[in-house]
């Protein structure tokens, strides 16, 4: 058989990524702040499209009238000033009037323009030299001709960095050890800690180490205390020492932190060589210093949570879900521009340019509108199969999962993947990810219906929040608990939840109440 080459035909079905349709999958899994910041670029890079606010439709106020000469327009009713009458150049006023309503004289409540000692002050102010100059001054601003900046009286967010800066400054007066200061002081995170070593810091400025670490020195003698600390060992340690405190003793005991954490005193006393009232003492002092002295100075700004979608109850004792309109884009498409510039254009480069932005901004605000209805369709699914959980709370919560909400609207898990990540739903008890109401199931002893694993978590939470000191549940004894009510569910499981509650173990957790009983004693 000859070798050959030769064309053929093979029909087939594939499907094919168009960037149009990637956009649109990009869009699904977009937050509100997300999908914003894409927004604005498309709007920068595509004419056609407009961003349409809310205020863009004020309610129209009814016209009340208006001359017919096309003057002033004035107000209806009797006594209404004339908007023409504000605009003259000076005001006539009944002085007298004035006077009897003020209490005083003229003189005393008014600084006249122009006014000499021993002036008349009677008759109208338009005669005493009041105008309108003298109530706004020549440039019609101010009485003085300059202009109020209120920005001067607005105090600016105190920053970590530029305080620091302001004392290097004062501290330091060589210009090698302010290069190395300022690098310093920028490698310092938003707790005050030092978050790069000091000697790469020293290599990347070709600076003698010895000389960064003597500038790191003076860094930490900065307010706020502790500020340019590597680790929190010494953070506590430059607190200590700046109020004498850093004894030997202190030493030890700022050396053995996590004993601290589990609330060990006997094997610090042992360590320290005191009583165990002294390391009482010495550990109510560590508390009252501050583990992160730049949080005083703030830090970046906080993103305010927008919730996607708001579940009300309803009058028919159901649950009405609406998207939020607040978090909407409004993005509108100028046709009349679009058909104005297309008449106008010549080159067939710009037609097709005003052709392709058309298309996109047609595309675009048809997946935003697409994005909008997948929301809703997946919230609205959500609300209906948790409803326990929206009446009776979290210990009604119901095994979940993706495939469950893709069968029951007809879409793929992946879409729903997408559309439930970094969305928020407003509802009774609180806002929550869509991603919460998507839990494993827990087992029942008896056969029956399967537990949310975010409700058992919750059950753990409240069993452990109920001992008391000397009677502390342990991982086994919380497995034989939630057995009585018909949870199975084995100690692992139990070890994995309580660890994800950020929950000691049950000796560590013994100690610490036990601990706190004892010094809670005295005071009752």
């Amino acid at each position: 058989m000859a070798i050959s080459t030769k064309l053929m035909m093979r029909q087939g079905q594939a499907l094919v990524m168009t960037p149009q349709l990637l956009q649109a999958i990009k869009l699904l899994q977009f937050s509100n702040l997300e999908l914003s910041a894409f927004l604005h670029e498309e709007l920068e890079r595509n004419p056609l499209l407009e961003a349409v606010e809310a205020d863009d439709f004020p309610d129209a106020p009814q016209e009340r009238g208006s001359d017919s000469d096309g003057g002033e327009a004035s107000f209806d009713g009797v006594g209404e000033p004339r908007e023409g009458d504000w605009a003259q150049e000076s005001l006539a006023v009944d002085a007298g009037q004035l006077a009897a309503e003020l209490g005083t004289e003229i003189g005393n409540a008014f600084e006249l323009e122009g006014q000499r000692p021993g002036a008349d002050t009677s008759g109208s102010l338009e005669g005493a030299g009041l105008s309108a100059n003298s109530w706004t001054g020549a440039s019609g601003v101010g009485g003085d001709g300059e202009t109020p900046n209120l920005e001067a009286y607005v105090a600016a967010d105190a920053n970590l960095h530029d305080h620091l800066a302001e004392q290097l400054a004062l501290a330091s007066a060589d210009p090698r050890d302010r290069l190395i200061g300022h690098a310093i002081i920028d490698a310092i995170d938003e707790a005050g800690y030092l978050r790069e070593d000091i000697a790469e810091i020293a290599a990347r400025l070709e600076a003698d180490p010895d000389r960064a670490v003597a500038v790191l020195a003076v860094i930490q003698s900065f307010d706020p205390s502790g500020v340019g600390a590597r680790d929190l060992q010494e953070c506590l340690a430059i607190q200590l020492r700046e109020r004498d405190r850093f004894d030997p003793a202190m030493q030890i005991f700022v050396a053995n932190l996590p004993l601290l954490a589990k609330r060990d005193f006997p094997a610090l006393a042992r360590l320290c060589g005191v009583d165990e009232d002294d390391i009482a003492d010495m550990a109510s002092e560590v508390r009252r210093l501050d583990p992160k002295p730049g949080r005083a100075f703030g830090g970046a700004p906080i993103q305010p949570l927008v919730a996607d979608v708001i579940v009300r109850p309803a009058s028919d004792g159901g649950w009405m879900v609406e998207l939020n309109s607040d978090a909407l884009p409004r993005v509108l498409v100028n046709h009349s521009y679009a058909a104005k510039v297309s008449a106008g254009a010549k080159r067939d480069g710009d037609k097709t340019f005003i052709s392709s932005c058309l298309q996109n901004a047609n595309w675009l605000t048809k997946s935003l509108e697409q994005r909008s209805r997948t929301i809703l369709k997946v919230a609205s699914e959500i609300v209906r199969l948790q409803d326990a959980f929206l009446a009776k709370g979290v210990e009604h919560l119901r095994p979940l999962n993706l495939r469950t909400i893709a069968d029951a609207i007809g879409m793929h898990e992946s879409t729903v993947s997408r559309v439930t990540s970094n969305k928020y739903m407003m509802t009774p008890r609180g806002i929550f990810e869509l991603k919460y109401f998507f839990s494993a199931s827990i087992a029942t002893t008896s056969g029956g219906e399967a537990h949310s694993a975010e409700a058992v978590r919750y059950k753990i939470k409240q069993m452990i929040d109920k001992e008391s000191p000397f009677d502390v549940l342990s991982d086994d004894a919380i497995v034989a608990r939630l057995k009585e009510i018909d949870i199975d569910i084995a100690r692992r499981t139990v070890a994995k939840y309580r660890d994800s509650l950020r929950i000691p173990s049950s000796v560590d957790r013994r100690r610490a109440k036990q601990a706190m009983a004892r010094e809670s004693a005295p005071a009752l």
